[in-house]
């Protein structure tokens, strides 16, 4: 994403729901999420329907799987011998982080057992899903030279990771 002239920092509280209307997470009754736009923080498909909202602005959302956490990815499925594995007893519904091949971590998760293999599925959990937002803006301000510089939101009192 490339930043807006007036990149804005913006905190709200949401409620996530799957296609089957099942609540999967709320950031109502705690903090709320703050993120800065335009640089990848949430989802496109909920950012782009942010950025037109204020304080006190509530809206719910239907955010299409492209928008969200990308359609399911075949190849990001793999079967690999039980040896393979940092543990021997996994169950479904384990995560580890393996090597992505690139030197980097991926989380993965166990999605099928057998004596000899493990399927393990590296796509994000909700990939494939249409997910619903009911999202209320709590602030909205401009974003600092220091935010724009680290390339995400501060939280209250300044820098915190």
């Amino acid at each position: 994403m490339i930043l807006s002239a007036n990149p804005r920092v913006v905190s709200f509280h949401y409620k996530l729901t799957n296609a089957k209307g099942e609540e999967l997470e709320s950031s109502f009754g705690s903090d709320p999420l703050m993120f800065l736009e335009g640089v990848g923080q949430i989802i496109p498909g909920l950012e782009r329907e942010i950025q037109a909202m204020k304080p006190g602005d509530r809206k719910k959302v239907t955010v299409k799987a492209a928008e969200a956490y990308g359609e399911v990815e075949a190849e990001m499925i793999v079967e690999v011998p039980r040896e393979r594995l940092p543990k021997k007893d996994v169950e479904v519904g384990d995560r580890f982080h393996a090597d992505a091949g690139d030197g980097h971590a991926q989380v993965v998760m166990v999605t099928k057992v057998t004596d000899t293999h493990v399927t393990i599925d590296g796509n994000h959990p909700l990939a494939g899903q249409d997910l619903t937002f009911e999202v209320e803006i709590d602030s909205v301000r401009e974003a600092t030279k220091e935010e724009l510089a680290h390339g995400h939101a501060h939280g209250p009192g300044g820098h915190n990771h």
